[in-house]
């Protein structure tokens, strides 16, 4: 596929990155030109230097050769013009990265489909909403639903005192016959594997597993991990994120949140209506103390900074916060922030990945999700009529190295795959896959390469 992405730094060369690793030709638009020099230095991307909404710069990208063009510049407004233009001059689709919740109603969505916009995201509203959708089931670092929940991804950080550590995973199934979750990767000293049969847990392994909802309980007993009623949170930050996040939770939760500008915080007072609202600095442990840290049940740290965020969190967390969670903008930190003992990492990069990266794989896929620290996705993909995937039991298939099937859809109904699991026409699939497998899995799914 070619691809265009017009970006203004880290959002649009991580995307540039990923998308070349699944190999697609890509080509970046960017104003800066010494960055651009950067990433022509360590990849064989073609890149632009210029304004991605003036003409003329789009068609020096071949434009009207792209199947795609993805704008993520920080101004949303160059965004819209951008996926504007460019769909005027050729492009086949475009989709357009927004921050005002606003534009991302039904109506609005109509009218920039009538302008040639597509697509539109909001990584600003996506990690709202995930970070709410982690306070649902707080014991997990991170979690994610395919098909409504009948199938979800847990990642669980395993301590010591957990059931699994020390056993292997035949191990583990034996002594479990009716397990309801399979482990599709683990992720341990900064590397990320498919493990086998006999592969071992150990302390610390970042383990993430597909469930469907009845394997829940069962999964978070055998990671010994108890489930934590979130009522009392603590949000820092009163941006986009926070003040969606605070919008979302005040009717049933108890909500402090802390914001540094005080012309911030009277716009947060007229939108809020039962959330308390402090005008204060978060790194500031005295004041934390005095708004009772210790006793909430999560504590939120989205500023624009990502070193307050992981400091709060970690003084959060030392002062007795259950669950803490951290937007971490700076990819590298990702792995840091992990091992130094703060709960989830929201990063709004992967976030973008994990919308956009929808529209430019083959196969027919519904949902993915782009995983936290590791270069890997996990994919539900739709069975075609007469594809290979539906010709042979799972354990006959040939599975590219890289990749592993975790759990399949059918009929509204969850199943964990086994070796002797055949897929049928119209099942959703739900596969873990690294980015040199990608291609070749959405192979197995598509009737055209069925010989």
């Amino acid at each position: 596929m070619n691809i265009i992405i017009a970006g203004d730094g880290e959002v649009g060369f991580h995307l540039a990155k990923m998308l070349q690793d699944e190999n697609h030709d890509i080509t970046i638009v960017d104003p800066h030109e010494d960055l651009l020099k950067m990433l022509e230095s360590s990849t064989d991307i073609l890149t632009i230097t210029g304004d991605s909404s003036n003409p003329k710069v789009l068609q020096d990208a071949h434009v009207n050769k792209a199947d795609l063009l993805i704008s993520v510049l920080h101004e949303q407004e160059t965004n819209l013009l951008t996926a504007a233009v460019g769909k005027k001059l050729g492009a086949k689709r475009t989709i357009a990265r927004v921050s005002n919740p606003a534009y991302l109603y039904k109506s609005k969505k109509d009218l920039f489909q009538s302008l040639g916009i597509d697509e539109i995201v909001s990584p600003e509203i996506i990690a709202a909403d995930d970070i709410i959708d982690l306070l649902k089931m707080a014991a997990a670092t991170e979690t994610f639903n395919f098909s409504h929940g009948l199938l979800s991804l847990f990642m669980l950080k395993l301590e010591g005192n957990a059931y699994v550590i020390g056993k292997s995973l035949n191990e583990i199934a034996i002594e479990n016959p009716d397990l309801k979750f399979r482990a599709i990767a683990i992720y341990r000293n900064s590397k990320a594997f498919i493990p086998t049969g006999e592969d071992v847990f150990m302390a610390n392994d970042l383990a993430y597993v597909i469930t469907k909802p009845e394997g829940i309980p069962q999964l978070l007993k055998l990671g010994a991990k108890q489930q934590i009623e979130v009522k009392d949170i603590m949000i820092v930050g009163g941006g986009r994120i926070g003040r969606r996040t605070a919008k979302k939770l005040e009717k049933n939760h108890n909500i402090k949140l802390i914001e540094n500008d005080k012309t911030r915080c009277e716009l947060l007072v007229e939108d809020l209506d039962k959330t308390l609202i402090i005008n204060g600095d978060a790194r500031d442990i005295d004041l934390l103390e005095s708004e009772d840290i210790e006793n909430m049940d999560a504590f939120i740290a989205v500023t624009n900074n990502t070193e307050t965020n992981i400091m709060t969190c970690l003084h959060a967390r030392k002062l007795g916060a259950k669950k803490t969670i951290a937007l971490v903008e700076i990819i590298d930190y990702i792995d840091i922030a992990q091992s130094v003992g703060i709960d989830t990492i929201i990063n709004k990069k992967l976030i973008s990945a994990s919308y956009i990266s929808r529209f430019t794989h083959s196969a027919e896929i519904s949902m993915l999700k782009c995983l936290s620290g590791i270069d890997a996705e996990v994919i539900e993909l739709k069975a075609q009529s007469k594809s290979p995937v539906t010709k042979k039991t799972i354990k006959e298939l040939n599975i590219p190295e890289g990749s592993f099937i975790g759990g399949i859809v059918r009929n509204k109904q969850g199943f964990i795959a086994t070796g002797d699991f055949q897929i049928k026409e119209n099942d959703k699939v739900v596969v873990f896959a690294f980015p040199r497998a990608i291609s070749k899995v959405e192979k197995l799914f598509k009737t055209k390469n069925w010989f």
